[in-house]
């Protein structure tokens, strides 16, 4: 059973954060959506002058063995593959967080093929890929709430390394499926709305991804009310690992930087297993998946930038770090206005 003991959002934090906005040698509101955004991280990390040196994705990779039905432009080889890329730098996430002064760590919770002796990589296989939701579960609810610990298990890892802010990423070829079925379950919303183009397919490939579902959940019967439930029977080992990183994360008050579909399908399955973890939630973009806007009004968190991506990996969580960075440090750098003398009329 999983146990997280996550502490209220910080409300006096928040409060002092939003008395020294107005205090700031600027006009009240000039900064926009990142003066209420510096607010909510000083809530979240208890901290009215949060500084987010220590930043970090954790990437989590597995199969889905629904994808042998053909519902993505490439095989599931390309997920070993790009394991492989991102240890050796060369993947846009890798990019991304080498911008914004992050690490990344890789985690294997479910890769259909046997990586051996491969430096940098961190082997948690709980199983080799994900099983056909469409014929009967994808996982037991055992190896659910392993992939869970094994998430909760990194945040705590990440802490002991100073982490301050994080975001899930993940590899999984074919996760968009788990991911859509994941949110129409958990939101209520009918399959066809929420399910997209994922990596790119034709209209024809996107009905198929839709029939697999309705069909998915049709025999599996997954419980709304039981996120756990909902997840081993329809999800997948590396949006478990996901949602279990945001659980720890939010024990630990570390701020949860939310990318696109698959992240915000993890986020729906920690926020069903404890609502509280919702409070660490801050938005990043907007995706281009359907569900992913809808995903995110479930939880109320709002996406701040719309850039038209559909990566995943977690690269528009980390797209994000530097303007986490910029409204943070408006806190603790900026001038107040009686520190440089001016006088303003109340």
């Amino acid at each position: 059973m999983i146990s997280v003991n996550i502490p209220p959002f910080h409300e006096a934090a928040a409060a002092e954060a939003r008395k020294r906005q107005l205090r700031l040698a600027k006009l009240p509101g000039s900064l926009g959506a990142l003066e209420p955004l510096a607010e909510q991280i000083a809530g979240m990390t208890g901290s009215p002058a949060p500084r987010l040196r220590d930043k970090a994705v954790v990437l989590f990779a597995a199969d889905h063995h629904i994808a042998d039905h053909g519902l993505s432009l490439t095989n599931r080889d390309v997920t070993h593959i790009q394991v492989r890329n991102f240890l050796a730098g060369g993947a846009a996430i890798n990019a991304f967080t080498r911008n914004a002064g992050a690490r990344l760590s890789v985690v294997d919770v479910g890769v259909d093929y046997d990586f051996g002796d491969c430096p940098g990589l961190i082997s948690r296989k709980v199983m080799r890929g994900a099983r056909d939701f469409s014929r009967g579960p994808a996982m037991t609810r055992d190896e659910a709430e392993r992939c869970l610990d094994i998430g909760i298990e990194m945040a705590r890892a990440e802490k002991a390394r100073g982490l301050d802010l994080v975001a899930a990423g993940e590899m999984g070829i074919g996760n968009t499926t788990p991911s859509s079925a994941l949110i129409a379950v958990l939101t209520g919303r009918p399959v066809a709305e929420v399910t997209g183009r994922g990596s790119g397919v034709k209209a024809g490939i996107i009905r198929r991804k839709i029939e697999l579902i309705e069909e998915g959940l049709r025999i599996n019967r997954p419980n709304p009310a039981d996120a756990l439930d909902t997840l081993a029977k329809v999800g997948g080992p590396e949006i478990g690992a996901m949602a279990g990183l945001m659980l720890g994360a939010a024990e630990l008050r570390i701020p949860i930087v939310i990318d696109g579909l698959i992240a915000a399908a993890a986020a729906a399955v920690a926020a069903g297993i404890a609502p509280a973890a919702a409070r660490y939630f801050v938005g990043s973009h907007l995706s281009a998946e359907p569900g992913h806007r809808l995903a995110m009004e479930h939880l109320g968190v709002r996406p701040l930038l719309d850039l038209g991506l559909c990566l995943g990996e977690g690269t528009g969580a980390a797209l994000f770090f530097p303007v986490l960075d910029a409204a943070t440090r408006v806190l603790s750098e900026m001038k107040t206005l009686s520190e440089l003398g001016i006088h303003v009329p109340s």
